[in-house]
C-alpha cells in the first residue's frame, strides 16, 4: 500500500506539474488561436489529470470531478498538425477562403433609400443629424453596416435577390486586404495560382416546384 501511496502522490505531483505547464503556455501565447505549445500542454495535462484519476480509482475507489479520457499524442499531432513534419505530410493548407456572392433587383429606388435611411438614423446619436443617403449603392452599404456585415442583413422587402454563388478554395496565405487599395473590387477577390477551388454551391432564390433537377448547387 505504500508503494500505492507513493505512486498516487507522484502522479497527483504531474498533474500539479502540467497545470502550471499549461498555465505559463497559455500566457506565452497571448490569445494566439491553435498555439502549438498550448494544445501540447493540454494533452499532457489531460493525461496526467487522467492517470491519477485512474490511480485515485484503484487505490481507494474514488475518483476526481475531472471527466477525461486519455490523448494518445501521436494521434493527436497528425490530427491537430501539433508535431513536427505534420505541415510535411498535410496536402491541405490551413487557409479556407470563403467567397461570395450575391446579385439583387431594385423594385424601388425610393422605398430602398428609405430603408437605407432610417438605419441611418437608428445608429446615430439624437443630437447629430444623419446625412442623407445617395444613391443604391451607398443605401445598400449602409444595410450593410447597420446590420452584422453579412448578406443576410439584405434580406429586405426592398431587395430581390436573384441567382448568388458562394466559392470555399484551399489557398496558401491570408488576404492581405492592406495591399489593395479601397477602390480595388477585383485584387481582394482573385484567385491565386496555387489557390484550389474546393467546391461551388449555387444559390437560386426562385425554383420551379415541379423541376425534377436539383439546381440547389453542386460541387466540383
Amino acid at each position: 500500500m505504500t508503494d500505492q501511496h507513493g505512486e498516487l502522490d507522484a502522479a497527483l505531483e504531474r498533474v500539479i506539474e502540467a497545470a502550471r505547464h499549461h498555465l505559463a503556455a497559455v500566457r506565452a501565447a497571448q490569445g494566439r488561436v491553435d498555439d502549438d505549445d498550448v494544445w501540447q500542454a493540454y494533452v499532457a495535462l489531460n493525461n496526467a489529470s487522467f492517470a491519477y484519476d485512474e490511480r485515485l480509482l484503484d487505490a481507494f475507489g474514488e475518483v476526481t470531478p475531472w471527466d477525461v479520457d486519455s490523448i494518445d499524442p501521436d494521434e493527436a499531432d497528425e490530427r491537430f498538425g501539433g508535431g513536427e513534419g505534420a505541415e510535411a505530410s498535410d496536402p491541405h493548407p490551413r487557409v479556407i477562403s470563403v467567397r461570395q456572392r450575391r446579385d439583387y433587383r431594385v423594385p424601388s429606388i425610393s422605398a430602398l433609400l428609405r430603408a437605407a435611411e432610417a438605419a441611418r438614423r437608428e445608429g446615430t446619436p439624437e443630437d447629430d443629424e444623419p446625412a442623407p443617403v445617395e444613391g443604391v449603392g451607398e443605401a445598400v452599404l449602409e444595410l450593410l453596416q447597420s446590420g452584422d456585415g453579412s448578406l443576410g442583413a439584405l434580406d429586405v422587402p426592398e431587395l430581390e435577390p436573384l441567382d448568388g454563388v458562394v466559392m470555399v478554395s484551399e489557398v496558401g496565405t491570408p488576404v492581405d486586404l492592406e495591399s489593395f487599395d479601397d477602390d480595388d473590387a477585383v485584387g481582394p477577390f482573385q484567385p491565386a495560382a496555387d489557390d484550389r477551388l474546393v467546391g461551388r454551391l449555387d444559390e437560386h432564390p426562385f425554383l420551379e416546384l415541379d423541376d425534377d433537377h436539383d439546381h440547389a448547387g453542386h460541387q466540383h
